[in-house]
């Protein structure tokens, strides 16, 4: 057994696995040992650059989701090689918690944002749900500026699916376009860029942002779609 698999197992608590499936349900009660995130952040940043990590990150598919997580986090702390082993690790990520996780940990990766915008397309026309999410999340979490928010807004305009976190990852990005860059997004929510789902998502969830005043609110609220 690899040592990094044991330490996942040592420090698991089935309890918080129970927990862990109730906000993770599109995967197996059976694979989630119930490993807690700062624990999971913790053996990754301590194996990342040692001989057991790099088996542990040749070890796909890994059995557990715990072990994705830990693989996810692990990647934030790689040295080398990191799109590469991004790019490996992304065909078998299965749920919400891993992709986003993955998202914000590799941060190296996206220091160069325009060298990453093909490979941001790609995924976001990949019809793969994880992939299309991470692309999504990516957007939210490198991309919402000044100077790419009308980029953002484009391809968060031409994202179209039936899959439910697909959707609210959308809904979320655009969200956060109106708190962050308003003037420059309200009109993919006045032209109706969206599905009628997603629109109406992003309208709720801007309305919950302290940084959209009650004037711009009212003014979404009355752009809802039946």
């Amino acid at each position: 057994m690899n040592i990094i698999l044991k330490k996942v197992i040592e420090n698991a608590e089935d309890g918080y696995a129970d927990f862990s499936y109730k906000l993770i349900p599109t995967i197996e009660r059976d694979s989630i040992l119930g490993l807690r995130a700062p624990m999971a952040r913790k053996i990754a940043k301590e194996y990342a650059n040692t001989g057991d990590g790099e088996e542990f990150l040749s070890s796909l598919p890994h059995k557990y989701h715990d072990e994705n997580m830990v693989h996810a986090f692990m990647l934030g702390y790689k040295k080398k090689d990191g799109l590469k082993r991004l790019v490996t690790f992304l065909d078998y990520v299965d749920n919400w918690a891993v992709c986003d996780s993955l998202a914000s940990s590799v941060k190296s990766v996206f220091s160069d944002k325009e060298k990453m915008l093909p490979y941001i397309s790609e995924w976001l026309g990949s019809g793969v749900t994880y992939k299309v999410r991470f692309g999504l999340v990516c957007l939210l979490n490198y991309y919402v500026t000044e100077n790419y928010a009308s980029l953002v807004l484009e391809l968060a305009g031409r994202v179209r699916s039936e899959e439910y976190y697909v959707n609210m990852a959308n809904a979320w990005l655009v969200s956060v376009c109106l708190a962050k860059e308003y003037e420059k997004s309200i009109s993919i929510i006045e032209n109706c860029r969206l599905d009628a789902w997603t629109h109406n998502k992003a309208i709720q969830k801007a309305l919950e942002s302290f940084r959209i005043s009650k004037e711009k609110k009212d003014y979404l609220r009355s752009l809802k779609r039946k």
